[in-house]
């Protein structure tokens, strides 16, 4: 006869939680060891529970479960950190929420994926103490996509397959990657990239992070890389992601007056 209940210990970060009955949450998260999980905290949701501040969105929790009947519960929670850093601005919220979105997005019920859990727990540590937002949000997503299967294609016309040159070219959401001038023109919905914005593309997809922090850009250029990254992620997903949209307010309300 099966045992139904052993117990096990995960170490995650907290991607969302939804009311579940009069008193219970259904908490969702990313651990180091099974990779997405979502399980059930009772009674989290009273006055008293002593766990619910050890739930909550983008905090790195250490969990101990009990397997149930349909799914894990939660029977204890510690927090190992939880980026008070981050949860004290307001524009460094908005963009830890946009990273807790994509790895939920993009992430499956499937098994462990530790590299995809430490970079993600590595770029939470990065916006809590780097002001460049930019950087570490690109490189995440690159990255990202790359440890999902979904890498994007910089360095042969994925048309023709011969080596892209130095020179303006055609992204493709639907065929994962650059296009030479010749085929770029040839296929429905490519767009424009320019040399410079594919060359730091490339860069930050290939270097480590410490080696694309180092590297300025001009406004342009960001605008141009975070378009063409967020339109891919946008056919991926076949949906809009609900953080960009915060994000965009956020970064309104705390613009200084021109």
């Amino acid at each position: 006869m099966p045992n139904t209940s052993r117990t096990f210990r995960l170490d995650a970060l907290i991607l969302k939680h939804m009311d579940y009955g009069e008193a219970d949450r259904i908490v969702v998260v990313f651990s180091n060891e099974r990779g997405k999980v979502r399980a059930i905290a009772k009674g989290v949701r009273k006055i008293r529970s002593r766990k619910a501040g050890h739930l909550e969105p983008f905090i790195h929790s250490r969990l101990f479960m009990a397997q149930g009947r349909d799914m894990p519960i939660i029977t204890q929670a510690q927090i190992v950190e939880a980026f008070n850093g981050l949860r004290s601005n307001l524009t460094k919220i908005g963009y830890a929420s946009y990273v807790i979105e994509l790895l939920d997005r993009f992430s499956s019920e499937d098994g462990a994926n530790q590299a995809l859990f430490r970079l993600s727990l590595e770029t939470l540590h990065r916006l809590e103490n780097l002001d460049d937002h930019f950087v570490v949000i690109q490189y995440y997503e690159l990255h990202m996509l790359g440890l999902q299967g979904f890498k994007p294609e910089l360095f042969r016309c994925v048309r023709c397959r011969e080596t892209i040159l130095p020179e303006d070219q055609y992204f493709s959401a639907e065929l994962g990657g650059v296009l030479c001038p010749k085929d770029g023109v040839l296929i429905p919905g490519a767009q424009h990239v320019s040399m410079a914005a594919l060359k730091f593309l490339r860069h930050y997809q290939r270097s480590e992070f410490k080696d694309a922090f180092r590297v300025g850009l001009d406004h342009m250029i960001r605008e141009e890389m975070s378009s063409l990254t967020r339109h891919y992620i946008t056919f991926l997903l076949e949906r809009r992601l609900n953080s960009p949209d915060f994000i965009k307010v956020i970064e309104q309300l705390t613009a200084p007056a021109s």
